[in-house]
Formats: structure tokens, sequence, C-alpha cells
């Protein structure tokens, strides 16, 4: 990847551009700082757009420092809340970073990152800490669009949550940073690393912002929580499912933040034949995190179960205890649905099938003295007996 391709490629805005372009030419080393703060335990495919941006930093040999914000994660970043984060607890973070590199090594070079985690500053004293809320302008800090929402929705902002953008512009302090990337809903915390270095009298970073992704439904930014993700542990079938559930319109946007397709062959490909680009989408995400087998029979699954209606090559089977139960108990004890409510409307929605035929009754008995074949969704499948 070309120097331009590092500044363009998924990339929103780069502060300074110029500056950065010019060190980039000169073949310094440079200092590519990320800072996660681990509140959550898995990724998803959102959560790689920045990792694989520094991964093409890391490939043109420059070095990353990857921030674990084990002290501010127990504060909470403010970022788009309309109400004050509960703070995580130490065991919380502990719990959640277990997994967190070893899913992060799916994309960048863990054995040549260099990882800092700020508690390492953060805890030890209140010298620093005076010195951070001492560069802060509370002006400056209030006049965030989050917090103004929040204000004038009659809400309160914590004095915590104002100086978590000093807290985390110091850890450019710490590291030397010379570059920070990160999403650009992140703009104002890395822009406080830039006035943060400028306090303490050093070289300003620079910073590239990149686009936020949003989910399979299109629509809001991919979350674990909306349950639009796909995580970087899914099953190749379900990664390539999931992939395949995205609108048409965001096909060319995932081909350029999350993988390294060539982005005019497949808008060529887009305009002809969209259901195939996004084949192509899927697969080449599948190979990224499986391998070139799995993700051709992935593929070959996808084509049986969606296209062809049949059932998956591989199925689970379960057996109950009991000989009869009601549909809505039976969808329930195999964990197909989550509650009795829940798997009511799944039957009522359509979504439900016994041997490739749809249900309508939530409450019918269904008779386990053979195998069946229970399906829920496009997706599910279980061979069930007693």
């Amino acid at each position: 990847m070309t120097n331009n391709d590092l500044l363009t490629r998924g990339v929103v805005e780069v502060i300074e551009k110029d500056h950065l372009e010019k060190t980039l030419q000169s073949g310094k080393k440079l200092r590519v700082k990320f800072g996660i703060d681990p509140t959550a335990p898995d990724l998803h495919l959102g959560h790689t757009v920045p990792l694989r941006k520094l991964r093409k930093f890391q490939d043109a040999g420059h070095q990353v420092v990857l921030i674990i914000g084990d002290f501010t994660a127990r504060i909470g970043d403010p970022t788009g809340k309309n109400k004050a984060r509960v703070p995580l607890t130490e065991k919380d973070v502990k719990a959640n970073l277990k997994n967190y590199l070893k899913q992060a090594g799916k994309v960048l070079n863990v054995k040549k990152i260099e990882t800092n985690y700020n508690g390492k500053w953060f805890l030890k004293g209140t010298k620093v800490l005076m010195e951070i809320m001492g560069a802060i302008s509370m002006v400056r800090a209030l006049e965030r669009d989050d917090f103004q929402k929040r204000i004038k929705a009659g809400g309160d902002v914590t004095l915590l949550e104002t100086i978590y953008s000093g807290l985390q512009g110091y850890d450019s302090v710490e590291v030397k940073a010379d570059v920070e990337i990160g999403g650009t809903d992140q703009k104002f915390n890395m822009l406080m690393g830039r006035r943060m270095q400028r306090h303490y009298g050093m070289a300003e970073q620079d910073v590239i912002t990149i686009p936020i992704l949003e989910g399979t439904d299109g629509v809001h930014k991919m979350s674990k929580s909306l349950g639009n993700y796909i995580g970087l542990t899914e099953e190749p079938a379900t990664m390539y499912a999931k992939t395949m559930s995205i609108p048409d319109t965001l096909t060319m946007k995932y081909a350029e933040l999350l993988t390294d397709l060539p982005l005019a062959d497949m808008e060529s490909l887009v305009k002809r034949d969209p259901r195939a680009a996004k084949m192509k989408l899927a697969k080449e995400i599948v190979r990224m995190y499986h391998d070139e087998k799995k993700a051709q029979f992935a593929e070959e699954e996808f084509v049986r179960v969606v296209s062809n209606h049949e059932a998956p090559s591989e199925v689970k089977s379960e057996k109950l205890k009991v000989k009869s139960l009601s549909l809505a108990d039976l969808l329930v004890e195999t964990g197909m649905a989550s509650s009795k409510g829940d798997a009511r409307r799944l039957v009522e929605q359509g979504g439900v099938k016994i041997d490739n035929e749809k249900q309508s009754d939530p409450m019918r008995t269904v008779s386990l003295d053979g195998e069946i074949l229970l399906q829920v969704g496009k997706h599910k499948f279980l061979k069930v007996s007693a």
C-alpha cells in the first residue's frame, strides 16, 4: 500500500495532512497510537476498521502503539452517550481484556505492537491528574455536542466525564505519539491529544479519522447490544450469511473498510450484478478470518439453504426427555427462542418451520416420536427427537 493509500482508503479526514504526507515521504518510522477501553469482551467487524488501518501502517514499517484504557474504562467514554455510563470495575476490565488481544491478533501482528496500560501513569498519584485538569478549558470541554445535547435535555454531566478526553489526550504525551487513529466519533478526544502535547511542549500528533461502520441493519453503528453485528469468532456460515444480509447500499463501504478487494473491480461488479458482488464480499471476509476452504463451504451452504431452500449439509441434533410438547415450549427448550413470548412472536411472523412446513400455531402439540427438523428464520436449524 502506498503512502497515498494510507491516507485515503477508508479515511474521512487527516489533521494535518500536508505535514503527515511529508513525514511519511521522509522515511521516518512513526509511532502510531490507537486507544481502546475494554468495555466488551468480543470484537466484531466494526472494531476491525481502525485495526486494519493500523496494520497498513505496521506493514509500512511503522510502530503501532496500543493503549489499553484499564484506567479510563473505569470512567467511561462519554462519546455519543445521552447519560453517564456506569463505570466498569477492575474485574470487568480484566475480564473484557482477556480475549481482546487474541482477537485483535486476527488483524494485527500483535508480536510487533507496543502495548501500554494507562493505569500505569494515572494510578501513580494526583500530580499528573492535577496537571491534566490545569490544561483543560472547562468551556471547551462543555462544547462537546454530546454534553450540549444532554444539558439541553436537562441531564447532568459529571466532572469525571469532562476530564475523560484530557485523560485520553495525555496518553499521547506518555507514549510520544506521532499519529493517532480513531473513528470520527473520537475526533474531539484525539484533538485533545494534540492540545495536551502542545501543553507539554511536544510536537503535536497528526490525526486520522476513519468512518463508523453501520451494522447489518444498515442504519445503526455495528453493535452487539443492537444485534446488528458480525463477530470475528462467528462460524464461517454465519459470518457469510450475516454479510449477505446487509443492504446493497453498504456493499462498497464494507469492501473498502473491511477488505483489500480492488475497489474499481468491485464497483463495476456492483453495477452489473449486486448479488454477485455481495457474495464476493462475503466470501472474502470469511476467507480473511477463517480460510479459503471454509469460505467456499460457507458459500455453498448459503446457496443450499437460502437460494435452494434446502437444509444445511450439517445440522446439530438434540434429544429431549419428553415425547411431546407445545411448539412454544419446544422453541424455548431447544434455545431457538429466548422465552415463550419470543416463541409466539417468531411463529406469528412466519419464521418457524417443522420439516420445511411453516407453522402458524405456537400452542400446537409437537410429537417427537420420530426426529423432526426444526427451523427458525433462514439460518437456524436443529434436529430434535425424544
